[in-house]
Order: structure tokens, then sequence, then C-alpha cells
């Protein structure tokens, strides 16, 4: 069966809506949707079956993934992740916003998802849809970006052409308008020093 394609407005979600969504995630489902930097695709982080789903549409193994999780907010995060004082500081500012966070894992993070790392990235996006679904489901996603064929391009940004790419791969698809086609800045933290990943959205000069 193809995915289905529904309508979220970002400035304000439907709650009904929202909840199809988590009702999907509940399911096994996986499901793309909008984030403030470019589409994601996710899955509930505890369902096994799910993530190795995702595995396969990337082409990688569960264990050497490059996955992070979407948190609705800051107290979501030291479930997952040990957080020093000055990561925590600067988190605070910058999040919600278009960072990704490397973390000190926590054993709470399912093992699938952590056999090689000690490590996980953490995404708290400045936009309402894919934070009001983890707030729903009671758990983060798993979240990965939405990779275009086309080098050119690199990032899809109409939700109804990665609708017709990825309908029989998924089992939903939000339309949240158009996306944006630079990824999130990623940042390691570790001991309260920064190092810059991958500069993407997120002004990287705050870490230096």
């Amino acid at each position: 069966m193809p995915a289905e394609f529904i309508k979220i407005y970002p400035q304000n979600p439907d709650e009904r809506r929202i909840r199809q969504v988590v009702d999907c995630l509940k399911d096994g489902g996986l499901v793309i949707y909008p984030t403030d930097t470019v589409y994601g695709l996710g899955c509930d982080i505890y369902n096994t079956r799910a993530v190795e789903r995702i595995a396969r549409i990337k082409g990688i193994k569960p264990q050497k993934n490059d996955f992070s999780f979407i948190c609705y907010d800051l107290s979501h995060i030291a479930d997952f992740a040990r957080v020093g004082n000055s990561a925590f500081k600067i988190m605070k500012k910058v999040l919600p916003g278009p960072y990704t966070f490397i973390l000190d894992a926590t054993s709470n993070v399912p093992k699938l998802l952590n056999t090689n790392k000690k490590t996980v990235g953490i995404r708290v996006p400045d936009n309402l849809i894919p934070r009001l679904i983890v707030k729903e489901l009671g758990n983060p996603i798993v979240t990965t970006s939405i990779k275009d064929d086309d080098e050119i391009i690199e990032y899809s940004t109409d939700p109804e052409l990665i609708f017709e790419k990825f309908e029989h791969q998924v089992d939903m698809v939000v339309d949240g308008g158009y996306g944006g086609n630079i990824p999130s800045t990623i940042v390691k933290a570790d001991n309260d020093s920064f190092e810059i990943i991958r500069e993407g959205l997120g002004d990287a000069s705050i870490f230096y």
C-alpha cells in the first residue's frame, strides 16, 4: 500500500493529525516529516523492526548508523545523553534550533542503535510538528535526513516530490510546507569542549 500523505501546518498543528502520525509510529510505521532544516525520516526509537527498515532504505547497518533522536525539549535529553554544564548552557541558548549535538549516550539508548557507539546525536528542531509528535508519543523518534539521488540538489524540499519518491517505502509523509536544503550543524560536545563535525544551517561561530 502507498503511504498516507497528510498536511499539517507548522504554525498551528492540528492535534488530530499529530495523533494520526503518532498512531502510525506506534504501529511500527516509518514517517517522513519536516524539521527546521531538511525533511527527515523517522520511527519510534524502541521499534527494532522500524529502525531496521530505515537502515535498509539508507543502505547502512543499524549498528553503524548515523541516526539521531528528536527530543521535545532539553528535559528529554538527560534520559538518553550525559550533558556537561557548559554544553547544557549553550544548548539552552540555541535549542530549539538547527543543531545536532553528539553526546555521550546513557544506557537508555536502545541497544540496536548503540551497539558500536558510545555517543548519540540529539536534535530539538525549531519546528512544532516533530516536537509535538515526540511529545504525544512519549519518547524520542529516530531521525535521519532524506537525501536525494541527485548530487546537485542533494536534499528534496518539495513534500509532494518526496512522497512520489518514498510512497512505497514508508507509511506516512507529512506535508509541512517546503523544507530547507541545508542540514543541521553537527556539534560534538565532549567534556564541555566543542568540535564542529559539520557546518550547516546553525551558526557554528558561537562554539569557537
